[in-house]
């Protein structure tokens, strides 16, 4: 069975049909201009034309926050991405200045934390701001990111994630012990006490790994500017 890679643009087309559905360009730009008028009018930050922007390409802030905390990726300005931006994402910002006579300024850039810290680039995205919360995508390039990164990630999604993740895991180790073999007839009893004892050692360990870490929730740092 082959698995293939995930392409978080997609997934960011994705989520946002699924909240907004296959709505037009102008039906998108409207939340970021000050008129009704699109002909002519720019958005209100990053001053682009409004009628000469692709629907595909803009994402409200929500979209991209739920997409970050999926994945435990980040989405910080620019700066804090350590990495060469590549040429051909260079040329797409000289193209989208020249089109649209501005200078585009205020870049984020959606990646894994090691990408902001390490040479080792998975995915990132870059965008600009438009206005109302909302973002437009300039260019995205490096590799897609594992396919099993979102389940990976899952139990550091947030603190009940990592409960239920616990639990499971608990449970998992639980059955694999051959009670029956020890003869004792309330053996239900003592598989229920093993499971609380397993539970509370996988909860100690999780926990010391968090703060020897000082790992954060995805939920908390999908925008933060520290590293953990």
């Amino acid at each position: 069975m082959a698995f293939h890679n995930v392409n978080i643009e997609e997934k960011l087309i994705a989520e946002r049909t699924k909240w907004h559905g296959s709505k037009s360009i102008m039906q998108y730009a409207q939340d970021s201009i000050e008129n009704q008028e699109h002909t002519g009018q720019f958005t209100l930050l990053n001053k682009l034309y409004i009628d000469k922007l692709e629907s595909h390409k803009m994402y409200h802030i929500d979209t991209i926050q739920k997409i970050c905390i999926d994945y435990r990726l980040r989405f910080l300005d620019r700066k804090y991405y350590k990495l060469d931006i590549p040429q051909e994402a260079l040329l797409r910002i000289d193209q989208i200045e020249l089109e649209h006579q501005t200078t585009l300024h205020s870049f984020k850039i959606i990646a894994p934390a090691k990408a902001l810290k390490l040479k080792n680039a998975d995915d990132p995205l870059l965008f600009v701001p438009i206005g109302n919360d909302y973002y437009y995508l300039i260019h995205k390039w490096g590799n897609n990111l594992n396919s099993f990164r979102k389940w990976l990630v899952l139990p550091f999604k947030n603190l009940g994630f990592l409960i239920l993740f616990t639990a499971i895991l608990s449970l998992l180790t639980t059955s694999l012990i051959p009670f029956r073999n020890y003869g004792n007839e309330s053996y239900n009893t003592v598989k229920f006490i093993t499971f609380l004892f397993i539970f509370k050692s996988y909860c100690a360990i999780l926990l010391y790994y968090c703060f020897w870490k000082g790992k954060n929730f995805s939920s908390y740092n999908w925008n933060s500017e520290y590293y953990n």
